[in-house]
């Protein structure tokens, strides 16, 4: 039976981020599609965002960081970001009011994106990393923890670029609770955490 074990990715490798994030879409965006205002595709270059990673998850430091990594057996095998809301400024320059919910809620934590390394996919491993986020957000004394997954309709999937925001059944079994439903597919989930 294979040990799943979790991480702040400051207290990672360098070489564990790249294994995660070194194949598929991820290798593209690195996280930051809700990191940087604008459009990240127009506004960065691909070394800008592999930078902005590296940066960002300070892998070796006291942090603070920007996400969790996920081990199976001792290797890394997922990711999952977590940080302030106030660090997604994308979240904030979107015209659609669900990204902009509550915006005097103060200890909220986002949780946007999942990545899962090839070989590892379909393995429950974005189960795991969402129970994570609530024990590290405890750890992290966030107040709130949000998410922004998608559900799709009935006898529908979605593809796996557009599950990496994570889907609806993940986060409810990690206690999450559905807040607000914007569209037919997104929904705003929150898990709401007990002070220290």
């Amino acid at each position: 039976m294979s040990e799943f074990t979790w991480r702040p990715a400051n207290e990672a490798t360098p070489e564990d981020i790249e294994s995660v994030f070194g194949t598929g879409t991820a290798s593209r965006c690195r996280c930051q599609a809700y990191k940087v205002p604008g459009w990240i595709w127009r506004d960065t270059s691909q070394q800008q965002r592999e930078a902005a990673l590296v940066e960002q998850t300070a892998c070796g430091t006291d942090g603070p960081t920007s996400g969790l990594i996920g081990y199976v057996d001792g290797e890394a095998a997922a990711w999952v970001a977590v940080e302030p809301r106030e660090d997604y400024p994308r979240l904030w320059s979107r015209k659609q009011g669900w990204m902009r919910m509550d915006p005097q809620l103060e200890g909220v934590w986002s949780v946007t994106c999942f990545v899962v390394r090839k070989g590892w996919r379909k393995a429950g491993l974005t189960y795991e990393l969402a129970h994570a986020t609530v024990e590290y957000g405890r750890q992290v004394g966030a107040r709130v923890l949000e998410g922004y997954p998608m559900e799709p309709p009935p006898g529908r999937t979605v593809i796996w670029d557009e599950a990496s925001v994570g889907l609806l059944q993940v986060f409810l079994e990690a206690g999450y609770e559905v807040v607000a439903s914007p569209t037919l597919r997104r929904r705003v989930v929150r898990r709401e955490l007990s002070p220290r």
